[in-house]
């Protein structure tokens, strides 16, 4: 599937917080209204870290969200090297958010059964309503680095064993191109000087692990206007 990219410059990392909490907040008002609950995959990093921040205050209904991760560190339950430890610390442990909606991925079991147990989580639901993506300076995305499998294509599977990571920890899970792009809305969030070259390589049409992710509404990039 091919898909439209829609580039958004923002002026730093504060204003790409403050739109894509806007962003993420309007969908989740939609999706309440129209289906009754919200469905968000999470993206790990440093850049999300205001945006997860900023949502502390959100005035929303915390009872219909359902959090899900696009990938997670084969590290022990409570390191703080695990997506899910950053999400919690600086958001999700602050909110009235039901421990049974909070859909963590426990990369602790090892990547083989971890991923396997995310597939049967997985297994009920449909299009998420959102999905949240960040970007690496080598166009990875997710936990999908270029030279692994990318979990494209129909037959794909959900969720992804990641071993030889070419970043520790070296064992990951992770959500494949093809679920990932199972959305009605994709939102990737850009920052910081050392993407310009993955930035560059996605404009001009390189093929990079980013580039996969396809959505039938489309992809929209928020970007810091000084990588454009």
């Amino acid at each position: 599937m091919t898909t439209t990219v829609r580039w958004h410059a923002v002026a730093d990392l504060a204003d790409l917080a403050r739109q894509a909490n806007t962003q993420i907040l309007a969908i989740a008002e939609e999706a309440i209204a129209e289906r009754g609950h919200f469905s968000i995959v999470l993206a790990g990093g440093d850049t999300p870290r205001p945006i997860y921040r900023r949502l502390r205050g959100a005035f929303t209904d915390w009872k219909r969200w359902d959090i899900y991760f696009g990938d997670e560190r084969c590290l022990p339950a409570d390191d703080s090297g695990r997506n899910s430890h950053m999400a919690s610390s600086e958001w999700l442990d602050h909110v009235a958010l039901a421990p049974s909606r909070i859909h963590r991925i426990a990369a602790e079991q090892g990547a083989q059964a971890a991923a396997a147990a995310y597939a049967q989580t997985l297994s009920s639901v449909g299009a998420f309503d959102m999905v949240l993506l960040g970007l690496g300076e080598d166009g990875h995305t997710a936990s999908l680095f270029p030279g692994h499998d990318l979990g494209l294509g129909p037959d794909a599977p959900d969720v992804l064993a990641v071993h030889d990571a070419p970043k520790p920890p070296p064992e990951r899970i992770s959500l494949s191109a093809a679920r990932l792009g199972r959305a009605r809305r994709v939102l990737f969030l850009v920052a910081g000087s050392s993407k310009r070259q993955a930035v560059a390589d996605w404009r001009a049409g390189v093929p990079i692990p980013a580039s996969t992710i396809a959505s039938s509404g489309g992809v929209d990039v928020l970007v810091e206007a000084s990588l454009l």
